[in-house]
């Protein structure tokens, strides 16, 4: 399986079957999460957490017997580089044969945060589970997934457009290289990642669907927006860049970054 089509076929899991990781699939895990670049240079740290051991659980989770937390120093553009490092993980696990899924809110965040050893002027945004797939999901998840319509995107004329955001991308290569972008999990699956293509340039946008904050001290909607980019970048030889291309932008669309693609 190449990576487009792992990224395109990839789900979050919920339910899993209880058993432990093979001893190579625990030693290949750690060694990878012991450093996940990101273009921005942000360290992201991470974490394995026993669920025994620490007394972790969600509530719409099943069958998991460990988790992965991440930190990240909280400074300017922290949510972008802190989803980029968690996806770049979640893809690696997922290459394994192990299910992930990114919990920000079905925990009990205090005790994750305790346990994960989490320093001041740090930020753990989310954490997943590990480990291998049940061959069924549990009831919860069907109705998880189903409130979020976590099998569905939205049309690529709503998030991919040539040269402004008046005209609708039409190019069908970049279109098709987009689908991994489209497919990118975002939390209760709001999309809110943008892109406008010029040349041979993807310039990266977040629409802000529920306020720059929401309810939360970071930003999740630009840590989706990481992941996206995440997801161009292991299909291609591109490079990232943070020049403002001066798009004029839709109200509450902002900027977030630039992916150089060669073709």
């Amino acid at each position: 399986m190449d990576i487009t089509e792992m990224i395109l076929t990839r789900k979050s899991v919920r339910t899993f079957d209880g058993t432990p990781l093979r001893k190579e699939d625990m030693q290949d895990l750690l060694s990878f999460m012991e450093n996940i670049p990101n273009p921005w240079g942000i360290p992201v740290r991470f974490v394995y957490l026993d669920c025994e051991k620490h007394g972790l659980s969600s509530p719409v989770i099943r069958g998991e017997g460990a988790y992965v937390a991440a930190m990240v120093p909280e400074v300017e553009h922290c949510e972008e580089a802190y989803g980029y490092s968690f996806e770049k993980f979640v893809l690696h696990a997922w290459s394994m044969g192990i299910g992930t899924t990114w919990i920000a809110g079905t925990m009990k965040r205090e005790k994750f945060e305790k346990a994960a050893g989490k320093k001041d002027g740090e930020m753990m945004i989310a954490v997943t589970p590990i480990g291998y797939p049940a061959p069924r999901r549990s009831t919860v998840e069907k109705i998880l997934r189903q409130s979020v319509k976590g099998d569905e995107r939205k049309a690529p004329s709503e998030l991919f457009f040539e040269g402004d955001f008046s005209s609708p991308l039409a190019d069908a290569p970049a279109l098709e290289l987009l689908e991994v972008v489209r497919w990118a999990p975002s939390a209760a699956n709001k999309q809110p990642c943008r892109v406008v293509k010029v040349g041979g340039k993807y310039h990266f946008f977040c629409c802000h669907t529920q306020g720059k904050r929401g309810s939360s001290p970071w930003d999740i909607q630009m840590v989706d927006v990481g992941i996206a980019i995440c997801n161009l970048m292991e299909v291609t030889e591109g490079s990232v860049s943070f020049e403002d291309p001066e798009v004029a932008a839709p109200e509450d669309t902002e900027y977030v970054a630039t992916v150089s693609v060669k073709r």
